[in-house]
């Protein structure tokens, strides 16, 4: 099912582009020092992203005037992968060709210290499930951070793209590929995983809130007609104020997984959804 809006997203060029090293830029780079960047990383569940082009810089903080650390791809374009466990928002943006963001990541491997998200073979210009530094602290027990954590796996876990739509395939983790499943992984259920019907009246496994109680983690689902029209979202974070869409996770047909804008269950959107919270999140 493939209703709501969609954000713009950037596209990465996949061709060989060497970054400028020249005083710690990316090509088209503009440098900026983090603003708040506080000494600590946020303790978060990290996860792993490939790379695309060559010759990107670490740097020390969260400063592509700060000093290099050391440098990934070298021996060819994405040939590095890393994991990330936090990122910064600088406001000052890094662009290479066509991709562009205000975003460095705290890198814990191959090495610690910062790199652009543009570096990062993805389509957002953040890199999805990643806490932003400065944000709402981790939370107790079974983390919103880790789920959500989770569900970024698969925006790129097939060699670098997202896991296919199927709702009779299964992936390597042994979930169902469809909505469902994939939001059974991201929870820790058992494989293959439940289905929508199960995750809105389970009520082990969700309760019933209010729209406005919202939070990281928690889902919006559809458990209405048959399996060609129930559906089941992840919500990350309102966009705006006035909560007239938000950022969510998802598992969707004729895609695979995705991380974009919605507005499934708000006023003006498909009235059908309704938000649930996860019981193991403990509140």
């Amino acid at each position: 099912m493939e209703l709501g809006g969609a954000t713009a997203r950037r596209t990465l060029l996949r061709r060989v582009v060497p970054a400028v090293v020249a005083a710690g830029l990316t090509t088209g780079g503009l440098a900026g020092v983090a603003r708040g960047a506080a000494p600590e990383a946020r303790k978060a569940a990290a996860a792993d992203f490939p790379t695309w082009g060559t010759r990107w810089v670490v740097h020390t903080t969260a400063d592509t005037h700060s000093p290099a650390v050391g440098m990934i791809d070298t021996t060819g374009p994405g040939r590095d992968r890393i994991t990330a466990d936090y990122q910064v928002d600088t406001g000052r943006r890094v662009c290479e060709g066509s991709a562009c963001s205000t975003f460095m990541a705290h890198l814990t491997r191959p090495f610690s210290g910062f790199l652009t998200a543009v570096a990062v073979d993805i389509p957002q210009d953040r890199l999805p499930g990643i806490p932003v530094q400065g944000g709402p602290p981790p939370q107790p027990g079974t983390s919103r951070q880790e789920m959500l954590a989770r569900a970024a796996t698969w925006m790129t876990a097939d060699n670098g793209a997202q896991v296919p739509y199927g709702q009779d395939r299964f992936w390597k983790d042994g979930y169902r590929q469809d909505c469902s499943g994939y939001v059974s992984m991201a929870l820790e259920l058992p494989a293959p995983g439940t289905n929508t019907v199960g995750l809105a009246t389970d009520h082990s496994l969700t309760r019933p809130i209010s729209l406005g109680a919202l939070r990281g983690g928690d889902l919006l689902i559809d458990a209405t007609g048959d399996n060609n029209s129930r559906h089941v979202v992840i919500f990350e974070t309102w966009n705006n104020p006035a909560h007239s869409s938000y950022t969510a996770f998802e598992q969707r047909g004729g895609h695979g997984t995705d991380h974009r804008s919605l507005t499934y269950g708000l006023p003006g959107g498909d009235s059908a959804f309704k938000p649930y919270r996860p019981v193991a999140f403990g509140d």
